[in-house]
């Protein structure tokens, strides 16, 4: 058997579920996606986690959690907090480009705001700046809402310790 045969089976008894080809850049392209969408795909900015068995970093920063079922995204957001300004901001995404890309790009919009002015972003700001096409908007509100959760989340805790002092 050759190996072109043996991979089309191999591929073929797979459950397209389980079964993941990345996209290339040909692929991007076919889509349509911006050149901006290129960009925060395959140079995401502030890609990764914060440690949070690190001291220092266990009540300064908020995380969330969002996605959506029906399409698969799924997004983990922190932000690093210090005297009420985003110093840091770090993603993990699980889904397509238009979603790694916003994620990538709301984590450069909050770094250096304070946590008021970055409760303010709107996901329209996401979208007009990578040009996201009309099927791809939820990427952009899924990034909106994680950094108002992990804004929340960060706020709470800055309320528990406070509690907790009195």
């Amino acid at each position: 058997m050759s190996s072109k045969v043996s991979r089309r089976f191999l591929f073929s008894s797979i459950s397209p579920k389980y079964y993941t080809r990345f996209p290339s850049s040909s692929f991007l392209q076919q889509r349509e996606y911006s050149k901006e969408v290129h960009d925060h795909f395959f140079n995401p900015r502030n890609a990764g986690s914060f440690d949070m068995n690190d001291p220092e970093n266990k009540n300064k920063v908020g995380t969330a959690i969002v996605g959506k079922a029906a399409c698969g995204d799924v997004i983990k957001l922190q932000v690093k907090v210090e005297d009420g300004k985003i110093t840091d901001a770090r993603f993990k995404t699980f889904g397509c480009g238009s979603a790694i890309a916003s994620s990538s790009y709301a984590t450069e919009l909050i770094k250096g705001k304070t946590t008021q002015e970055a409760l303010k972003l709107r996901n329209t700001d996401i979208a007009a700046h990578l040009n996201l096409p009309p099927v791809k908007i939820h990427c952009s509100l899924l990034a909106e809402d994680a950094v108002k959760l992990a804004i929340d989340d960060y706020n709470n805790k800055q309320t528990k310790i406070k509690e907790f002092k009195q």
